[in-house]
């Protein structure tokens, strides 16, 4: 058996996967059932959101900021604190997967693109790796499923290309992630939001990867 003090050390877990895949839904669900702290994404009180749907390339470098500050503040409040928190998508996503995609699309300026990927490295020179790491692998359609399901107005401009290019940069990312233990989920063969034995079986899978770091 670990000592206490090895407990303590892991404190940060993280559900990545892209936009619809059920991050937010798992996220609760696992802060539920092992008693974690969850630290959400900011959409809701975005002020650059709806913005961004609607002109991608006048807002793409205000909305890639704002998120990337939010999660740094996250991730600096993980670190200091005491609790085991999981978090809803994390600030390498958005360094690795989204700002390269838009600026790969000529949504982001290239004088944009270097100012906010360093930025970045500052950042994140200051933090570390989640201790888990939790991959939500999605098809195209099973995306889109999800994203019609819950309706966001915001997300109804959202393309399908765009959607596309974003998942091939997730795996591209999670096939060649190192920074720390992953685990991955298939999410076209579970429903965790809806069927209690498919929430189950992730529980049991997020609890052998815990044994091996508590």
């Amino acid at each position: 058996m670990k000592s206490e003090e090895t407990k303590k050390e892991v404190k940060y877990v993280a559900v990545a996967g892209n936009i619809g895949a059920g991050k937010t839904t798992l996220c609760t669900q696992l802060g539920k059932n092992f008693g974690w702290e969850v630290q959400y994404e900011s959409t809701d009180d975005n002020p650059y959101l709806n913005d961004f749907y609607g002109d991608m390339q006048r807002w793409s470098f205000n909305l890639q900021v704002y998120f990337l500050n939010s999660r740094y503040r996250q991730i600096l409040k993980i670190l200091n604190g005491e609790k085991t928190v999981i978090q809803d998508r994390t600030i390498f996503e958005d360094a690795f997967i989204f700002a390269p995609n838009l600026h790969d699309m000529g949504l982001m300026t290239t004088r944009d693109f270097e100012n906010y990927s360093d930025l970045f490295k500052t950042m994140t020179s200051q933090v570390q790796a989640p201790d888990l790491l939790i991959y939500l692998k999605a098809d195209i359609s099973t995306l889109v499923s999800h994203i019609q399901s819950r309706g966001r107005d915001y997300e109804g401009n959202m393309s399908l290309d765009y959607l596309k290019r974003l998942n091939q940069r997730y795996e591209d990312w999670i096939a060649g992630y190192t920074a720390g233990k992953l685990l991955v989920i298939d999410v076209n063969t579970m429903d965790f939001k809806n069927n209690p034995e498919d929430l189950g079986k992730v529980m049991n899978m997020v609890s052998a990867e815990l044994h091996g770091l508590f």
